[in-house]
């Protein structure tokens, strides 16, 4: 399984507007220019959370995006999947499809399923809020 840039920086995003709850709404400009993600890339995957309802946005002048929820209830396998569409190991365990014919004498279904089911709840353990706080790498200690 390979993440997305999309899947990324929408992280990046939502972090970066987590982190700056004081700004109000804050323009795209502001963000692209902290994350050094080009802006007009940016437009894509904001829109995609504004109509999932994770973030809210308003144009013109004084516009810009904030999150819709607290940092705390936007939950991390929400947002890659809402990105990424499927995140299904296998096409036979995607939600929309149809399931395989050979599904009950598949010997690697059980397979496939456990790390379906391993992604999703490790993905779904982790908010924004949860990212929001960096984790130390175990060199910060001085003899």
């Amino acid at each position: 399984m390979m993440i997305s840039t999309r899947g990324r920086y929408a992280l990046r995003v939502l972090i970066d507007m987590a982190e700056h709850p004081s700004a109000g709404k804050i323009p795209l400009r502001d963000i692209a220019e902290r994350q050094e993600i080009s802006e007009k890339y940016l437009e894509s995957i904001v829109k995609d959370l504004v109509k999932a309802g994770i973030i809210e946005g308003l144009r013109g002048k004084g516009g810009g995006y904030q999150l819709n929820k607290a940092a705390d209830q936007i939950n991390v396998y929400d947002v890659i999947s809402l990105m990424e569409g499927t995140l299904a190991p296998v096409t036979c365990l995607e939600a929309d499809k149809t399931p395989c014919m050979r599904m009950s004498d598949c010997r690697t279904i059980s397979l496939w399923k456990g790390l379906d089911e391993a992604v999703r709840s490790y993905l779904s353990s982790y908010t924004i809020a949860d990212l929001m706080h960096r984790e130390s790498d175990g060199f910060d200690y001085v003899i």
